[in-house]
């Protein structure tokens, strides 16, 4: 399996998070729980009549680590690439390696920018799987769409880069169906 660093722990980290650690994946996620989502009231996202931003998070982090990912309440300060993957350091002097790193830093991703992914006009380049031009690095959420934002977008941002990880690293597309529990 692989090891996936996540830098964000939004909606678009925490889905990401889930799905990847949902599948096996050694998953951490960094982030300090500071996320726009506690300025946020949910009303139009799929399946929940309604909950607030701080209720979404608390929920969400509880799952994701209910399937084992680690969150880690920790500033990261740099990243660095290599052909190996990805190094991640933190303010309190912490350091993960990992094979893949998804990026969801909101609408200033300026640690992403240092790695120097292609850029456009609105931000950093990605494909329609939020990959960018630096293999095995992944941008979701604020940080790739900065202008055109949701929380179910940025989830769904972060299921997608999940998906394709996935997928890369069993060698063909992979889907997440679960199927309701049989009655005994």
């Amino acid at each position: 399996m692989a090891s996936v660093t996540i830098v964000g722990d939004g909606p678009g980290g925490l889905s990401a998070a889930l799905f990847l650690a949902k599948s096996g994946h050694d998953v951490t996620v960094f982030g300090t729980d500071e996320t726009a989502m506690h300025y946020a009231y949910l009303y139009n996202y799929l399946g929940i009549i309604e909950i607030s931003g701080t209720d979404f998070q608390s929920i969400a982090r509880e799952q994701v680590r209910g399937f084992g990912a680690a969150l880690r309440d920790e500033r990261v300060t740099a990243v660095t690439a290599s052909d190996d993957g990805f190094t991640v350091s933190t303010d309190d002097g912490t350091t993960v390696s990992s094979d893949y790193l998804i990026m969801t830093e909101g609408k200033k991703p300026d640690l992403a920018r240092r790695l120097g992914p292609e850029l456009t006009e609105d931000g950093i380049a990605v494909d329609n799987q939020y990959r960018t031009s630096i293999d095995r690095l992944y941008v979701v959420g604020r940080s790739a769409r900065p202008n055109r934002s949701q929380a179910i977008i940025s989830a769904g941002a972060g299921a997608t880069a999940a998906l394709d990880i996935m997928s890369r690293e069993a060698g063909k597309d992979v889907q997440d169906w679960d199927s309701p529990p049989k009655d005994a």
